[in-house]
């Protein structure tokens, strides 16, 4: 047994032979416990301490007592976020997801600090080890450097020929909803279901300004998400026009009417996006009408100029 007096940690060596360290006894090599955090490699002071046969707390422990010898680029605190990710892709870490207080990180400058801390024979030894492993892996690293270049240049080119193959299969598949067409007389269906589809697809609001609007259009808003609120603005308000919209509120709540009549076209706003329609949404494909999506203002851009 090692000395015990202030600021050294006891370390068991064996009796008649050259110290040992615990690390020979690790399944794992020295190697595989070195990590890159912050553009730096570095290993965690759990993998620290079972290396010199310690346990963590008691390691920290005495780094704090010395924590002059120990600045930001020999030790550091990992943020939650580090945390995480060292937790999601390394599995022996996975208690650091029950912990309080985050891992400390030490350099190669602060393995090397270690050693006059701990000040035992077999810590100076584990220490050597350990610095060598750092070693290795550099030298490893900077001997293989044009390998690794290649992987990226190959890796960069895969991406984008990922990026090409995505549009091929966008273009394959067509756009998820058209910006612009036109639907012919007797496409009755088939512009009522594109009308349908731009309802169905409101998250907060929908907004009509259509000085046409009869039951039949409160029948496709019925199709609107829980919650979505119907806005109308309607330049010929009949007395039948608000029973029905008061029928509709009694089993799809959120519509309210307003009267406006400055409006010649007609606009179907879904969220911020605009539409212009060219017909009246109760009379769509009865007649050839042109639709367009607008991207010259946003949704509240328009109604503010109501």
């Amino acid at each position: 047994m090692e000395d015990t007096q202030d600021n050294k940690i006891p370390i068991q060596n064996t009796p008649n032979k050259e110290p040992v360290t615990y690390c020979d006894q690790l399944a794992m090599p020295i190697e595989n416990r070195i990590l890159t955090l912050r553009g730096k490699q570095v290993m965690i002071d759990r993998d620290l301490a079972e290396l010199y046969g310690v346990e963590t707390k008691r390691l920290n422990e005495q780094v704090k007592r010395n924590v002059e010898r120990f600045p930001e680029h020999f030790r550091f605190q990992l943020s939650n976020q580090e945390r995480d990710e060292l937790v999601a892709n390394c599995d022996r870490f996975n208690g650091f997801k029950h912990s309080s207080v985050n891992p400390f990180a030490f350099t190669e400058q602060g393995v090397a600090m270690l050693s006059a801390v701990l000040k035992s024979e077999t810590a100076v030894h584990t220490s050597i080890r350990i610095i060598d492993a750092f070693v290795a892996m550099r030298n490893f690293l900077m001997n293989n450097a044009s390998i690794f270049q290649r992987i990226e240049r190959i890796e960069i080119k895969q991406l984008k020929t990922d990026e090409k193959v995505d549009a091929i299969l966008d273009r394959l598949n067509g756009p998820k909803e058209p910006t612009q067409g036109v639907f012919f007389d007797g496409q009755i269906f088939d512009a009522y279901a594109f009308v349908a589809g731009l309802i169905r697809k409101a998250e907060k609001r929908i907004v009509v300004i259509d000085s046409y609007i009869d039951e039949s259009v409160l029948v496709q808003l019925s199709k609107r998400k829980a919650g979505v609120t119907v806005d109308i603005y309607d330049g010929h308000v009949s007395r039948q026009l608000r029973q029905d919209i008061e029928r509709h509120n009694a089993q799809y709540p959120g519509v309210t009417l307003h009267n406006y009549n400055k409006a010649h076209d007609r606009f179907l706003i879904i969220d911020e996006d605009v539409y212009h329609i060219g017909h009246s949404l109760k009379d769509l494909g009865k007649k050839l009408f042109a639709f367009s999506k607008m991207d010259i203002m946003t949704g509240s851009e328009l109604i503010s100029k109501l």
